[in-house]
């Protein structure tokens, strides 16, 4: 008879995404997972088969996690423009119980280079953002918010190398006000 299991999958998922967000995926041993994630040894091979299983199902844990967090804060937003600058507060502010930067952005620079399928997670979710900006770009066009002189798709990709740039920075000393004169340079771009 198989035992059930004596955690949520879904909570010890979010403490290997953690972890594996601050530290990498090199850094991060199997003793510094099973101690942080506070199951057995046993029990992370039964569930997750390996390491490198374990952190494909965290990277898609976050894409989750951030897609859920991006929509509700851009469909709560009044303007596209409000939209605008909750994806630029999000992303230099972050969450108050999240590492700063970005998961994606960190496992692209890692390990993106050598690992096929975390390369094709990263330039999936990079696909998506800028699907993301594209469509708050549109709709801020539509509304007279923004300049119509950009073509949406171009400035979205624009958008998303400087919202890269921003995670990156976000986990060094620089101050805040220093990234959001960024973001707000990248706000009054889309208004010309």
């Amino acid at each position: 008879m198989a035992r059930s299991k004596e955690f949520d999958e879904n909570v010890v998922l979010d403490k290997a995404m953690k972890l594996f967000w601050e530290q990498g995926y090199a850094q991060t041993s199997m003793n510094d997972l099973v101690e942080h994630m506070g199951i057995h040894r046993r029990s992370l091979y039964d569930t997750f088969t390996d390491k490198h299983t374990l952190y494909l199902k965290a990277l898609d844990r976050f894409g989750e996690r951030i897609t859920g967090r991006w929509a509700s804060g851009i469909k709560g937003a009044g303007t596209a423009e409000d939209a605008m600058r909750f994806i630029f507060d999000f992303v230099i502010k972050g969450e108050d119980d999240s590492p700063p930067g970005c998961f994606f952005v960190n496992s692209a620079v890692e390990l993106a280079h050598a690992d096929k399928e975390v390369d094709a997670k990263t330039v999936d979710e990079c696909a998506q953002t800028e699907r993301i900006l594209q469509n708050v770009v549109t709709r801020g066009q539509k509304s007279g918010e923004f300049s119509e002189s950009g073509d949406p798709k171009a400035l979205a990709e624009y958008l998303y190398i400087v919202i890269t740039g921003l995670r990156v920075m976000t986990r060094t000393s620089t101050p805040e006000d220093k990234l959001f004169r960024i973001a707000e340079q990248s706000m009054q771009m889309l208004k010309r």
